[in-house]
C-alpha cells in the first residue's frame, strides 16, 4: 500500500495539533507524558514540533489521556482551518 503524501492542510493541521498538545503538556516534563501516554519522548518530540504531523490515531488517544483532554478538542484543533473534505 502507497500512503499519500500529506497536503498542506494537513501538515498546517498536525502542527496546531502539535502546538496544542505542547500547551497542555504545561510544566510537565516531556518524558512524563511520554511514558504516561506509551510513547518515546523523541516521538512526542517530534509530534509537538510537528516534524510528525499524522501521528497514529491511538497515539492521539493516549496522548489525551495522558494529558486530560477530550479527544473531541484534540479532534477540534485538527479540524480548524481545513476544508470539510481534507479533515479525514
Amino acid at each position: 500500500m502507497v500512503r499519500q503524501p500529506l497536503t498542506a492542510a494537513q501538515v498546517a493541521a498536525g502542527q496546531r495539533l502539535g502546538a496544542a498538545l505542547r500547551a497542555a503538556r504545561g510544566d510537565r516534563s516531556l518524558a512524563e507524558v511520554a511514558l504516561a501516554a506509551g510513547i518515546s519522548p523523541e516521538t512526542l518530540r517530534k509530534i509537538e514540533a510537528g516534524r510528525l504531523p499524522a501521528p497514529a490515531f491511538g497515539t492521539v488517544v493516549c496522548l489525551g489521556q495522558a494529558l486530560d483532554v477530550p479527544l473531541t478538542d484534540l479532534a477540534e484543533v485538527w479540524r480548524s482551518g481545513m476544508p470539510a473534505r481534507q479533515a479525514s
